[in-house]
């Protein structure tokens, strides 16, 4: 990683957890975030997962699982999130899957709009870059954010196929970097005051409109059909997971711009070697219709968990988080999966995996502002990253998950360290 990225400094420790090899009841596993950046300060916090297997007749599925995430830096930025997922909690075999969290975001990457029309210039948020230096913030501004929402799916002609129904309310609020907080408590200020940033030139010239530049409420209904055929939910082995999705922002439900979202994502996984060595692969598209705000742009729907890309941890591994946005996205991963060690250790099923992969993506239909022609640099074109990493996975649910990857070109940045649970897809 790049001295201006997070510094890992601990990784993980031991996961833990109780039951038999057969698992039933409960199961517990955590992940202590550790880490340092000299800019947003010193993070710590806990990843914890906790699963019902109940007697353990829908074993390896779960019956329900929580998961709560809370991390701190000491200069403010935070994540307060609850995550809770059943297929056997509610009655007529409905699935309920349902997300809360507030998220305080100090210095949230900004990079431009479109992918490589936007040109990446590092020199702006280097420090020991004398000529060209700005503030090491000026790819950055402050977000905060509070996600409800809820989804529901049901199996209709069969179990593989399933139409799901949710709702959410989402609250943003945006604004430029308070380099003055930043600066507190140490011996001289080492972000410079009232610096521009990327996004402060981009309100200034009107690229973000005044009636977006401060955030907004953003709620939706989400409608589509899923089907599934994986043979393990957390790590399959074989079979489809695809998906077609509309998700709607529309004004009598209290948004503030009027939108919607068309995704479709298909996964597939292939076995290679019996129980140790398979592939998968997954093709994502999103299009925005509407009054799309700029600060949507970067949010990818599914009828799992809602991820924000393209560029880092859940999208492209290795490019520039938030690099990559557009009115239209394309994206694919494609990824080796190689159990090479297994054991029982206190009655705990534990195996080792190590993961290769190649991640790429393209703005296919730009993001314009009315009346506004945007600052274009380079033509658009394929972003691709590669790496690999390494899995921790105790009862075939909790996965412990540390990838590397490094981008192809420049303009994406460098690398990326991204560790976290479970896979990617």
């Amino acid at each position: 990683m790049s001295r201006k990225f997070l510094l890992v400094i601990l990784i993980f420790s031991m996961a833990f957890a109780y039951g038999q090899e057969a698992k039933t009841g409960w199961g517990f596993g955590g992940v202590p975030a550790v880490a340092y950046n000299s800019d947003t300060g010193f993070l710590y916090g806990i990843v914890f997962e906790a699963y019902n297997f109940g007697d353990g007749s829908n074993n390896p599925d779960y019956d329900y699982t929580l998961k709560p995430t809370w991390t701190r830096t000491t200069k403010g930025s935070g994540e307060n999130k609850l995550f809770f997922d059943s297929k056997y909690l509610l009655p007529y075999d409905i699935r309920v899957t349902a997300f809360a969290g507030y998220f305080t975001e100090q210095a949230l990457p900004f990079y431009g709009f479109n992918g490589y029309e936007a040109d990446y210039r590092p020199g702006f948020e280097e420090s020991d870059s004398t000529d060209a230096y700005i503030t090491r913030m000026f790819y950055r501004h402050e977000r905060n954010t509070l996600r409800l929402s809820a989804d529901f799916q049901k199996s209709v002609i069969s179990d593989n196929l399933r139409l799901i129904a949710g709702i959410g309310y989402v609250d943003t609020q945006v604004d430029t970097v308070d380099e003055s907080g930043l600066n507190e408590g140490k011996d001289e200020d080492l972000l410079p005051l009232n610096a521009p940033t990327l996004y402060d030139n981009y309100v200034d010239q009107g690229y973000i409109r005044a009636d977006e530049a401060n955030g907004g409420l953003t709620n939706f209904i989400k409608l589509g059909v899923v089907y599934d055929t994986r043979d393990n939910e957390p790590n399959p082995m074989s079979g489809i997971w695809t998906e077609a999705l509309i998700t709607s922002y529309p004004g009598f439900l209290g948004s503030d711009f009027s939108f919607t979202t068309l995704t479709a994502t298909h996964r597939q996984y292939f076995t290679l070697i019996e129980n140790d060595l398979s592939f998968a692969y997954r093709l994502g598209y999103q299009q925005n219709l509407g009054d799309v705000p700029f600060f949507m742009l970067p949010w990818y729907q599914s009828s799992y968990v809602t991820t924000e890309g393209m560029g880092g941890s859940k999208s492209l591994r290795g490019i520039l988080k938030n690099r990559v946005v557009g009115n239209t996205i394309f994206m694919a991963n494609m990824e080796a999966r190689w159990k090479f060690y297994r054991t029982v250790i206190g009655g705990q099923n534990l195996y080792l995996a190590l993961n290769g992969f190649t991640d790429f993506g393209q703005v296919l239909e730009p993001y314009e502002v009315e009346n506004k022609t945007l600052p274009m640099e380079t033509e658009e074109g394929l972003h691709l990253s590669f790496g690999g990493g390494l899995r921790i996975v105790l009862n075939e649910n909790f996965i412990i998950a540390v990838d590397y990857g490094m981008a192809s070109d420049e303009q994406d940045g460098n690398s990326g360290l991204y560790i976290g649970l479970g896979y990617l897809y």
